[in-house]
């Protein structure tokens, strides 16, 4: 069974609205029929990924290091690269779409490549440095527009 993913990028320091968004992020994405692929360490990427599994949906973390027991406890997929910050590329051109929740300096490299590869971004509280990161205020929302988007993509 072929899953589309959604890749879910953001913060691993994170305060708890943060993390509920996270979860109710990756809960939307399963209950869209989605699988999930992200970073796969703590904050975002662990409650994104707590979230789509809670609800049937595949999980995959892609690592920064070699070491799977690094990974956070919620992903079905581990993938250790050992290729630090440039795993980030790997996440952008796995997933059809991105989903931005808060973020540092991790989460705008992996806004640029995504904006460098045209995929439909949507950001929930996090970096506004391009027009075409479509601002939205929940994860309902985040996944209605983000399937409008790539639906868009495919009629170009």
């Amino acid at each position: 069974m072929m899953k589309n993913l959604i890749g879910v990028i953001g913060g691993s320091d994170i305060d708890s609205s943060i993390a509920e968004i996270a979860f109710q992020t990756g809960v939307q994405i399963a209950e869209y029929g989605f699988g999930l692929v992200c970073g796969g360490m703590g904050g975002v990427m662990e409650q994104a990924a707590r979230g789509c599994r809670q609800k049937g949906g595949l999980t995959v973390g892609i690592l920064p290091g070699e070491d799977f027991s690094l990974a956070n406890p919620y992903l079905d997929v581990i993938i250790p690269t050992g290729m630090n910050i440039a795993r980030n590329i790997l996440i952008v051109r796995s997933a059809l779409g991105i989903i931005a929740i808060d973020g540092k300096y991790g989460t705008l490299s992996e806004l640029a490549y995504a904006l460098q590869m045209h995929k439909p971004i949507v950001g929930i509280k996090t970096w506004d440095v391009s027009e075409k990161i479509i601002r939205v205020q929940s994860p309902k929302q985040a996944m209605e527009t983000l399937i409008q988007l790539m639906d868009h993509g495919k009629s170009r």
